[in-house]
């Protein structure tokens, strides 16, 4: 009798992990965890895309938001989820570059990727009456006088923007850390100060310096990107002025935990793509500025894992890393 028992009970499992039992997925509502604040971009970010993948995968999507550790809490939070396809995440370029400061030993490894969504490139703007003319004059006169000389901001210490500035002067022969970092909580501040001219240049992607340049308070050098983005037509990109083919900025991306079902993952990747494709997700996205870029789950997987690489020489350069 026990033996028949055990053998009944193998099978029921076998049948529950069967592909075949995922032809249902999703049958009951998803949690979508968002490492940061309500009413940021990647808060936005993440219920326009939850909202019609609603209207695809035909279920209740809950956006929860877990701040907290510089986006460690968040992450964590997805990463301990049971892989089964009922709790994702919206993971950020953060999730590349927490662990190289010692703030996790989280990594890219410990999720898996279903698609990316979006990608914002740095950019360096100025006061209006900077003196400044253009990026190729920015990078001589970094050049020419001592480290301390100038003064920049965008984020706070070892950000994405923070790395990224430090990645295009290390592009151009000059070493990390040649200019002062003041950390802020944000563009936003750093904008303030910059238009102020209590800080020489701000690094941020270009969403976020808009109102300020349309004001005419301050204007971009140019943006890291191979050609112009179509929200900036008139800002030049970084390989114009100077040929350098140096980029990173800050990505947005769909992930679950590690050991997520492979029909799982193709199910959601597919309805992600729609999602993407949607007329709410690209125009709420060109409204705010916010760049599109598509990645599936095997190119998000890569661009992870080049990031991460990327990141961690720059930051040991910086003298972040530990």
């Amino acid at each position: 009798m026990n033996v028949k028992r055990t053998l009944k009970l193998l099978l029921a499992a076998a049948v529950v992990a069967s592909p075949a039992a995922w032809a249902e997925y999703p049958d009951k509502p998803i949690t979508l965890i968002v490492p940061w604040a309500a009413g940021g971009g990647t808060d936005a970010t993440a219920r326009i895309i939850a909202s019609a993948l609603e209207q695809e995968l035909g279920q209740t999507i809950n956006v929860v938001n877990r701040t907290g550790g510089s986006g460690v809490v968040g992450h964590t939070a997805i990463a301990n989820a049971r892989p089964d396809g009922y709790t994702l995440g919206l993971a950020t370029v953060e999730l590349d570059m927490m662990h190289w400061q010692g703030l996790t030993s989280l990594t890219y490894q410990d999720f898996t990727p279903i698609g990316q969504i979006n990608f914002d490139s740095a950019s360096l703007s100025v006061g209006e009456d900077s003196p400044f003319k253009d990026l190729e004059d920015f990078v001589a006169q970094v050049k020419s006088h001592p480290a301390g000389t100038y003064t920049a901001s965008g984020t706070g210490l070892g950000g994405i923007w923070h790395v990224a500035l430090n990645g295009f002067l290390m592009d151009q022969g000059i070493a990390a850390g040649k200019l002062t970092w003041i950390p802020s909580q944000g563009s936003a501040p750093a904008m303030t100060e910059l238009a102020s001219g209590s800080i020489d240049v701000v690094a941020s992607s270009l969403p976020e310096a808009r109102a300020m340049i349309e004001a005419g308070e301050i204007r971009s050098l140019g943006v890291m990107t191979p050609e112009r983005l179509s929200g900036f037509p008139d800002i030049p990109t970084f390989h114009e002025q100077l040929g350098s083919d140096f980029s990173l900025g800050a990505w947005r991306g769909v992930v679950g935990p590690k050991g997520l079902d492979e029909a799982v993952v193709q199910r959601l990747e597919t309805a992600l793509k729609t999602a993407y494709d949607s007329d709410a997700y690209q125009n709420f996205m060109a409204k705010q500025g916010y760049g599109v870029v598509w990645r599936d789950a095997d190119g998000f997987a890569t661009l992870m894992a080049k990031d991460d690489a990327k990141f961690g020489e720059i930051m040991k350069q910086m003298g972040l890393a530990h």
